[in-house]
Formats: C-alpha cells, structure tokens, sequence
C-alpha cells in the first residue's frame, strides 16, 4: 500500500484482542482505504461458517458494525461500502 495510484485498496483484519485498535493500527500501517475487522469472539463468525460478523473501518476511522449474516451479504456490504467510497 506504499505507492497507490487510482487504486482502492482493502485489508482484511482477524483479531482476538483489542480488536479495534489492531485493525486500526494495521489500516495506516499498510496505507489502506478500508479494513474489514473479522472476529473470533462471536458465535458463527469466522470461518468454518456460513456466516460472519465484520465491522467497517475506513481511512477517516469511520466505523460501520454488522450484524452476523450470511457472507454473501457481507460480500455485497463491502461492495457497496467500496463504490460508496469510490464516489465520496
């Protein structure tokens, strides 16, 4: 994420501890436009499910939590989430 030109870039987050502050701290290290925050701590996120629990955090630090749901619908927030970003 060094050298971005016309590129939009997300991360992907699995934490267990300090959830929040981890995803935040890898979003600026790794100079990304949004991360998506995956958690172990809630029953049927992860993997080896049909179902996930993710939270938005975008470059502003702006925060937008999920409910759990199936990951096609969470395929299709993110989608959203991008193009939303893409014409702010």
């Amino acid at each position: 994420g060094e050298i971005k030109k016309n590129q939009f870039l997300v991360g992907f987050a699995l934490e267990t501890e300090n959830e929040l502050e981890n995803a935040k701290t890898k979003l600026k290290k790794k100079n990304l436009d949004l991360i998506v925050l995956n958690s172990l701590n809630d029953k049927g996120a992860g993997f080896k499910s049909e179902t996930n629990k993710v939270t938005f955090i975008d470059k502003l630090e702006n925060i937008t939590n999920f409910d759990l749901k199936p990951k096609q619908e969470v395929a299709k927030d993110l989608m959203d989430k991008i193009i939303e970003q893409l014409h702010a």
